[in-house]
């Protein structure tokens, strides 16, 4: 009996190390407009920047990151807030998560100098660029 207590605790030590062993942020993704990076460059100098009179769908999707060109594969859930430019406090935009959003409708509560700072709902993306400055 006592070995099938070993044998027992072994198994469910091995399964708790493989749950709590799952990696954070494995899968890259970026901000697009229209399908297009929002990011200048992936790189950790990379900056996002949107004129206020930007418009068409704002999505996050994995990103197919080549030398060749950036593309947008699948989109994630995300939820936005807005970074005052003056006080530098974060308001969440709204409570709905998306896929999708018109940015348009983003942009009717931003002025220039404002950051629109996107979350993603899932600690497995990476989204490294997430605050985009509003000129």
């Amino acid at each position: 009996m006592k070995g099938v207590n070993y044998l027992l605790a072994g198994v469910l030590l091995m399964m708790s190390g493989l749950v709590f062993g799952q990696k954070s942020f494995n899968d890259c993704s970026a901000a697009f407009l229209n399908n297009k990076m929002v990011v200048d460059e992936y790189a950790p100098n990379g900056k996002c920047k949107l004129a206020a009179n930007a418009v068409g769908k704002l999505t996050v999707c994995t990103a197919d990151l080549s030398p060749t060109g950036n593309r947008a594969k699948e989109k994630i859930s995300f939820r936005i807030a807005i970074r005052d430019k003056n006080t530098k406090t974060l308001v969440m935009f709204s409570d709905e998560t998306y896929k999708e959003v018109n940015i348009e409708k983003v942009m009717q509560k931003c002025t220039a100098g404002d950051q629109i700072v996107l979350l993603t709902m899932d600690s497995q993306y990476a989204l490294p660029h997430n605050e985009i400055q509003v000129l």
